[in-house]
C-alpha cells in the first residue's frame, strides 16, 4: 500500500478531527481516503459527461430520432397526480 504525505492547514485538520471525534470516520487516514475517492469519482464523472456532450455535438440527434420518446415523457408527466 502506498503512503502519501501532505500538509494541510490547521482549520482543515480541525475539521477532520471533528469528524473523527464524532465517529464519522475512524481516523484521519480514512477521512483522506474517502475524500480522495470522492474527488477522483467526481473527476471521472465530469470527464464522462464531457465526452457524452462532445459526442452529441459531433453527431447531433436528428429530428426523427426520439421525438416519440419526448412526447411519451411529456404524456407520462402530465398523467402524474402531483
Amino acid at each position: 500500500m502506498a503512503q502519501l504525505v501532505t500538509r494541510i492547514d490547521d482549520e482543515l485538520a480541525a475539521a477532520v478531527d471533528e469528524l473523527v471525534g464524532a465517529g464519522v470516520v475512524a481516523n484521519r487516514s480514512e477521512a483522506v481516503r474517502i475524500g480522495l475517492r470522492q474527488f477522483i469519482d467526481e473527476h471521472r464523472r465530469a470527464q464522462i459527461g464531457a465526452r457524452i456532450v462532445e459526442g452529441y455535438r459531433a453527431s447531433p440527434q436528428e429530428g426523427g430520432d426520439g421525438g416519440w420518446s419526448d412526447e411519451a415523457t411529456v404524456a407520462m408527466i402530465a398523467d402524474e397526480p402531483w
